[in-house]
């Protein structure tokens, strides 16, 4: 930020939403006037994410939209707004000219990380009015299979060969694809298994010539049209793909703003952003999509997560999104450093953290005091040293690293809370506010109300129930998925989205629980439990497992009941050791043998590396109906079982740090 910034707290932070609705007992933002959503921009000709491109273009008199850096060598490059709606023109029209159609329903499969090429494609699919459809690597082949299928992908651009050796791979089960599009040179051996395949192969450059060669008037996309099926991962199914269109995303836009703008975050053609969250999730695209508005610089990343910091170093942003997990990183590491250190050191970065926090309290957050130049200017220095907003998302962030961090980096910190059925983000916490522990109130262009879950003992009477989402920024539905659709989307157009939340007295959401036996880990991914202990019981080794994840934890643990039957003569036979089954638990031999065997037949079942526990517990007793562990139809009670092994949970928890 440079110098010292009061925060001008937009809200009174002890009053920031209000009831709207006392039947549903449904809260707004306070700055929401007359119970009316702020959904549109104020210049009514940017309605969509088109004009939003345009219009970066006009307010930056034509500036540096994105950057990339050739080689690890070579500094970033740059290409400016209208050379990228030119590209994009003439990539939509070379599109056209390999048949698809410039309408709604023409849907261009994605399958690349963040670069120029992805943003050109999907500048190129908004002007001539197609949908982007993003695929991604944890989704799986048979999950990229299904989604070409369902959304009858004739095109799929890629970025790299080994991509489009995925997609040939599976050729024969997805009929509707006729042309895979490479950025990399296509290699001698893919384009011999294309043609064997009956599928045409262009590189990218081929087909921006192409487009080049044969233009087309531009059929810009409306604001009712969809952008976007954005196929959402990790539940126990297929994956659905969330429809969303270019007025949900800048209905989202325009609520973001409302909220940055006036707390002192003025977003224009000087600030820059450093991609490389995955631009096939919501949380990514919506923070470009605001960049773009007002003209901004997008840098993509390298692509290597372990050249990130360089990347960051160079190209110096302002704008800086972000996951718990890397927050997590970054607070570890400088508190590994300080508890290392001197107690000169501690005592100095003690006095430091109760310094800014005192400043904090008063919504001054700057990066130019005395402590900042003394204790904190290493920690911002790695982070670029010109980070004035840092955003947070896609899982929670632990209230002690959230309020750590705000003090060390000297520029607001702000989380969001939502999913991508609510175009990525329905609750933002405001700039200045000091208090954690909360996702903020409603954003402005939507309104949200907490529904009973009786089974689980939440009501809204209580101020506690199932988060429900309505407004402009609500997606249309999954696609080509009524059942599903009906699931999320109720008949009065409540979006309910399975997470437990709670209003506190300051008219801000916490979320406390979670409605269905899926949650997601500290880097974002779903876990369903279920699936993970259905692949794991095929241990002979194993009668019964119960998998525990926590959304502050990256990892996945563990409780194992060992088969009685089998146990005790495995470990005669393989470890040469006659006990009890008790002994067996405590047996440190036993438990390395039952983690790998779990490890190979996880593997071997198709479990994700995330979806692999990291530490389990023994425990020689069988769940059962009887010692109130299993439900009278066998199912595991999670809530009790959680309970009853905390202690354990919690130890391996420490194990892993």
């Amino acid at each position: 930020m440079g110098n010292a910034q009061s925060s001008s707290l937009i809200l009174d932070p002890s009053n920031q939403s209000e009831v709207v609705d006392k039947n549903e007992r449904s809260r707004m933002s306070r700055l929401c006037k007359d119970g009316k959503y702020l959904s549109t921009f104020e210049d009514k000709e940017v309605q969509t994410l088109h004009d939003a491109f345009k219009r970066g273009a006009r307010v930056s008199s034509n500036g540096e939209a994105y950057g990339w850096k050739p080689s690890p060598t070579e500094p970033f490059r740059w290409i400016s707004y209208n050379d990228v709606l030119v590209r994009a023109a003439n990539i939509g029209a070379g599109l056209i000219a390999k048949g698809l159609k410039p309408a709604n329903t023409t849907n261009v499969g994605i399958y690349s990380q963040n670069r120029v090429e992805y943003g050109i494609t999907e500048q190129a699919c908004y002007m001539y009015s197609m949908v982007l459809v993003p695929l991604y690597d944890t989704l799986g082949p048979e999950a990229c299979t299904h989604i070409i299928n369902q959304a009858e992908i004739k095109t799929v651009i890629c970025d790299k060969n080994v991509k489009v050796k995925a997609v040939l791979g599976r050729i024969k089960e997805t009929p509707d694809l006729q042309t895979i599009v490479v950025v990399e040179e296509p290699t001698a051996e893919v384009k011999e298994l294309a043609k064997t395949s009956d599928i045409d192969l262009i590189s990218f450059d081929e087909l921006e010539s192409l487009g080049e060669k044969n233009p087309q008037e531009p059929n810009p996309a409306k604001p009712d049209d969809l952008c976007v099926l954005c196929y959402t991962s990790g539940t126990t199914g297929l994956p659905k793909g969330a429809m969303l269109t270019h007025k949900g995303t800048m209905a989202t836009i325009v609520a973001a703003a409302a909220i940055l703008k006036p707390g002192g975050v003025d977003i224009s053609p000087e600030d820059t952003l450093i991609s490389y969250l995955p631009l096939a999730h919501s949380y990514e695209r919506l923070l470009e999509g605001y960049c773009v508005l007002n003209g901004s610089r997008i840098g993509f990343f390298q692509g290597d997560v372990k050249l990130l910091l360089d990347d960051i170093k160079e190209l110096q942003p302002t704008l800086f999104p972000s996951v718990p997990r890397l927050l997590n990183r970054i607070y570890d590491k400088v508190m590994s450093q300080i508890n290392s250190g001197s107690s000169l050191k501690r005592k100095l970065f003690n006095m430091a953290l109760a310094s800014k926090e005192n400043e904090l309290k008063k919504s001054i957050i700057r990066n130019d005091s005395l402590w900042d130049k003394l204790v904190f200017k290493k920690i911002q220095a790695s982070m670029g040293g010109k980070v004035k907003l840092i955003t947070t998302g896609s899982a929670p962030l632990s209230p002690k690293v959230l309020h750590f961090l705000r003090c060390c980096v000297g520029c607001p910190i702000v989380e969001g809370y939502g999913q991508t059925e609510c175009h990525a983000v329905c609750t933002v916490t405001l700039v200045g506010d000091p208090d954690t522990g909360n996702v903020g109130p409603p954003m402005p262009c939507c309104e949200i109300k907490l529904a009973d879950v009786e089974d689980m003992n939440y009501y809204a009477k209580d101020n506690k129930g199932e988060v429900c989402v309505k407004g402009p920024n609500v997606f249309l539905g999954y696609y080509r998925d009524k059942a599903k659709t009906e699931e999320a989307l109720d008949k009065d157009g409540w979006l309910h989205t399975g997470d437990i939340g709670q209003w506190l007295e300051n008219g801000t959401l916490k979320i406390i629980d979670r409605k269905k036996n899926i949650f997601k880990l500290a880097q974002g991914e779903y876990i369903a439990p279920e699936k993970i202990e259905n692949v794991y019981v095929r241990s002979p080794l194993v009668a019964q497992v119960f998998i525990h994840g926590e959304s502050l934890k990256s990892s996945l643990v563990g409780i194992v009941v060992p088969d009685p039957e089998v146990l005790p003569s495995w470990a005669k036979s393989n470890l040469n050791v006659s006990q009890t089954i008790e002994e067996l638990c405590s047996n440190p031999d036993v438990k390395k043998e039952i983690m790998a065997d779990l490890t190979k037949i996880g593997k071997s079942g198709g479990l994700h590396s995330f979806e692999q526990v990291k530490d389990i517990f023994l425990y020689p007793e069988q769940f059962s109906v009887e010692n109130g562990l299993l439900t009278p139809t066998f199912k595991a009670k999670r809530h009790e079982l959680k309970a009853k092994f905390k202690v354990e949970i919690d130890d391996m928890y420490k194990n892993l740090v």
